[in-house]
This record gives structure tokens, sequence and C-alpha cells, in this order.
């Protein structure tokens, strides 16, 4: 996509249709943001997602100037090759750093990312929320339009379920009796939520609290780590999070379709004496 003739559109159900340049995006006041996010398609413990710095226009700003109207429940982004997806207009009109990105990591969005703008919403799988090379906003309502995936199976709605993982270390490992270190992330990105506890638990035992690094921002996962007096045998570590909410992460095993996956990651770790 050349910037230099790329335009997007805001249209639908809007008192004014828009037409902006990369130029007049970028001459728009910017923000920053620390903010997750995952593919629907991610199994428990998988790595379909990750955490970027983000730069931006809040979406809130630009349907601003469009004038949403009453009655348009649904925001729809179009990329250039026809892909659709469609949220609920609350996520794009509220508080949350819903933004039109122009740059990740202090950089400009990489072509595989997007460029030269696409759409981020805190707390939405990608294939509802994440359109990349963006072509057009278009408001409507929830049962007017249905983005790409829906018609093939998937939820209409896709809220990032609460997750957490065990990174270290890995499923299969040896390691001595003793201290060890455990270690992972854990994420609930969304208005009002971020994780606030992750717990650990052995062999279906007691579940022990493990320590939290620090929080970015109510978007971000956290890393965590709890040392574990690891006695010999063949060990079961399963891990779970809490958000700001106080919901839990269910022990539910559920597959990626039609909403994404649940149920606590585990790892089995060989401890020698």
């Amino acid at each position: 996509v050349d910037s230099r003739t790329w335009s997007m559109g805001v249209r639908g159900r809007v008192d004014r249709q828009l037409s902006l340049t990369y130029d007049q995006l970028l001459a728009m006041p910017q923000v920053e943001a620390d903010i997750t996010i995952a593919c629907v398609s991610n199994e428990v413990g998988g790595d379909l997602v990750g955490l970027a710095r983000w730069q931006g226009v809040l979406l809130r700003d630009v349907l601003a100037l469009a004038g949403v109207q009453p009655g348009a429940t649904q925001i729809v982004g179009e990329s250039v090759d026809g892909f659709t997806a469609g949220f609920p207009t609350t996520f794009g009109t509220d508080d949350r750093f819903a933004m039109i990105a122009v740059g990740m990591n202090g950089e400009p969005l990489p072509i595989e990312h997007g460029f030269p703008a696409r759409l981020i919403v805190p707390g939405l799988y990608g294939y509802v929320s994440a359109t990349k090379w963006l072509k057009n906003i278009t408001l409507t309502t929830l049962e007017e339009f249905d983005g790409f995936w829906i018609p093939r199976g998937w939820s209409k709605l896709g809220p990032i379920k609460i997750a957490s993982r065990i990174d270290v270390p890995g499923s299969g490992s040896t390691v001595t009796a003793g201290p060890v270190t455990v270690g992972g992330m854990a994420w609930a990105p969304g208005r009002r939520r971020g994780v606030t506890g992750v717990e650990v638990r052995v062999d279906g035992g007691a579940w022990q609290p493990a320590e939290l690094g620090g929080a970015l921002s109510e978007d971000a996962w956290r890393q965590w780590r709890w040392t574990w007096d690891a006695t010999p045998g063949r060990r079961l570590l399963e891990v779970r999070a809490t958000d700001r909410t106080g919901e839990v992460q269910t022990e539910r095993i559920v597959p990626v379709a039609p909403d994404g996956a649940s149920g606590y990651h585990a790892v089995e770790i060989d401890v020698r004496a």
C-alpha cells in the first residue's frame, strides 16, 4: 500500500462522511499505549499473543469528527484486500485506547502489521477488531452486517478471555530438587480489566500466589514468577490468573472455536534428587 495515495474513509451511519489521507492522520493528536493483542486461534499456553507499544489516533476522536448517528451499534473495519471485522460501537467510543494505529514500538507500522494504518481495540480478539491495511470504517448495526469470520462459524462477539501461561521451566524439563523459579505471562486486556493476581499449584494441590511484575497498563500482559520447592518425582504444574473485576480464569477446557480456548496451562516436570 502506497501511503502517498492511500486514504481511509469513514462512512455509513454518520452525520459527515470523511476521507483522511495518511498525512492528515499523522497531523491529528497522537497517543501511545501498551496493548496486548491475541488471536482467537491461540491454544491454551500458545504464543499467538503479543505486546507492543502502539501509536495512533484515538478511534473516538475520528468518530467524533464524523458524528456517530443514534442506532449505529457496530463499527466495521475494511481492509484494502476486502477483509472485514466488526465490533460493538461502544468499544470505539468509550475511554479505552481503541485507535487507528500508525506506529508500533517507536517505528512506523511494519507492512506485515498493517502499514499504513490498522485498528487496535483493547480487549477484543483480532478476528473481530484488528483490521490491517485499513481502507474504510463503516458505522452500521450488529444486525445489518457480519464480518468475514462470522458466517464461517465464529462468534459475533470476541472478548479476549483471561489467560496465563507457564514459560519456564518448559514441559518435559528435568530440574533438580530444591528451589526452582517458575515463570510466565498472564493477560486480561480490556477496559477496567488487567491482571491483578496469578497462582500456581502442584499436582492439584493448594493454589500458591505468584509474584507479579509491573503493570505497563491495564491492557498489557504481566510477567510473573514463583519459587517452587521442588521435591523428587514427576510433577504437574498449573497456573491461573485473576483480573481487576475479580474474574478468576476458568479450568473449563474448551477449544479455540468459536470464541477462544480456555483452561489451565499445565506443564509436566521431572524433578531429580
